[in-house]
């Protein structure tokens, strides 16, 4: 924010701050609370510790012991901003949107370093990794929930665990549940969701997809080509056998009938007759810089293959974009009826969490952290989070009105034909 934003913003940011003073057990903790976020929205070019405690004229000794060893506590901050989003921000139809963030490092002694895909850079990468739950309804997105991503190899090195200051209590966790995680915090604090959504990294474990389903939620996850089932549920058959355990008789083993046919690649699936008979039906997804985004979508019943088993009935979604070509395939999964509309708009709303993370680093310096410790990074991106819920909700503000192209997709033919 320009310097002149942040001035004529100081009331509603002191206000802001205020409901997070008791989370903090001193005084002085409060004080570099403020000069934290307050250096984050400032128009610092870079937003590290240095900067912002010579900006604020205190040590920067001072920040660094904030992040590492005073006392407070970041889950109550993080609890926070969520029943911030809980209070201000319901709205029919809200969404989580889970989504990993990384950051280039050097060396080897920043927590959770390691070469693996970095998204900042777009290739293999010294770097850490953190995933974050975003959440949208109408016109407005946050960030809600940030933990950083603990390797194997850190989770197996006792030393480099006690050099970095990685909690017992931390072990290793796949992404996926790490995620699930999140979403269970959120619902557990009331934030307003029906909804979630992800990439395929997430939508290829089948245990996510069950597991989303199992909490009573809504999905529209993009699938990775390689996702097999089927567009009619085989038959099953209640195969019994021998419990193997004297006196427990016969146990009941259910299994794909023989005859069934064999599970299919979505890929393949889009191909068969049960896709290729429908007309493609074009929808006006959002508006875009270059004119209005269309995609062609046709869609089937879908069972999933878990386990050499088919899941509950789901609607499985291939779309096509108009000009590119491009195709993506969802699997979806609401309450009876839901019309495709909706599933659209859970589909292509993960630029929501995009952005969050483009304002987050461009705006507030999330990916300028010097610090270490992984209690150090841990606190920076939660702070980071309530900066950025700050920002979010004055320029949800400033704006006045939502802006085109965030409702619902629409049916639209005569974009298609533009």
């Amino acid at each position: 924010m320009k310097t002149e934003d942040v001035a004529a913003l100081s009331g509603k940011l002191s206000r802001y701050l205020g409901q997070f003073d008791r989370f903090f057990a001193t005084w002085k903790g409060r004080q570099h609370f403020r000069i934290y976020v307050e250096g984050q929205l400032g128009p610092l070019e870079r937003k590290s510790i240095e900067p912002i405690a010579d900006a604020a004229g205190v040590s920067s000794r001072l920040l660094q012991g904030f992040l590492s060893v005073l006392s407070w506590d970041e889950a109550a901050v993080r609890d926070k901003v969520q029943e911030i989003v809980k209070r201000k921000h319901a709205e029919p139809e809200g969404v989580i949107i889970i989504d990993e963030s990384s950051y280039a490092k050097k060396g080897t002694e920043t927590a959770c370093v390691q070469r693996q895909y970095c998204g900042a850079t777009g290739k293999i990468d010294n770097c850490v990794v953190s995933i974050h739950t975003a959440f949208a309804s109408g016109g407005f997105h946050t960030l809600i929930d940030a933990d950083l991503y603990l390797p194997k190899s850190w989770d197996e090195d006792p030393e480099k665990r006690k050099k970095a200051g990685i909690p017992r209590a931390v072990v290793y966790r796949p992404m996926h549940e790490i995620a699930l995680g999140q979403v269970d915090k959120a619902l557990g604090n009331g934030v307003p969701a029906q909804w979630v959504t992800a990439d395929e990294r997430y939508a290829e474990v089948p245990a996510f997809i069950a597991a989303l389903e199992d909490r009573g939620l809504g999905y529209v996850v993009e699938v990775p080509t390689k996702m097999t089932g089927w567009t009619r549920r085989p038959e099953v058959w209640d195969t019994r056998e021998a419990a193997g355990v004297a006196g427990e008789g016969l146990r009941a083993f259910p299994r794909v009938a023989t005859s069934a046919p064999d599970a299919q690649t979505v890929v393949d699936l889009a191909k068969s007759s049960a896709f290729t008979k429908q007309a493609w039906t074009p929808y006006h997804v959002k508006e875009t810089l270059k004119g209005p985004e269309v995609w062609e979508v046709r869609s089937h019943a879908f069972f999933h293959h878990r386990d050499g088993m088919p899941s509950r009935e789901l609607t499985l979604i291939v779309a096509r974009h108009v000009l590119e070509g491009t195709t993506k395939y969802f699997v979806a999964h609401g309450p009876a009826g839901t019309p495709m509309e909706t599933f659209l708009r859970i589909a292509f709303c993960r630029w929501r969490v995009e952005r969050c993370f483009e304002d987050s680093k461009g705006e507030i310096g999330m990916d300028h952290f010097e610090v270490r410790g992984w209690r150090s990074i841990h606190r920076h991106l939660i702070l980071s989070m309530v900066s950025h819920l700050f920002l979010a909700e004055q320029k949800e503000r400033l704006r006045g009105e939502k802006p085109e192209g965030d409702g619902q997709p629409a049916q639209d033919r005569d974009a298609l034909r533009a």
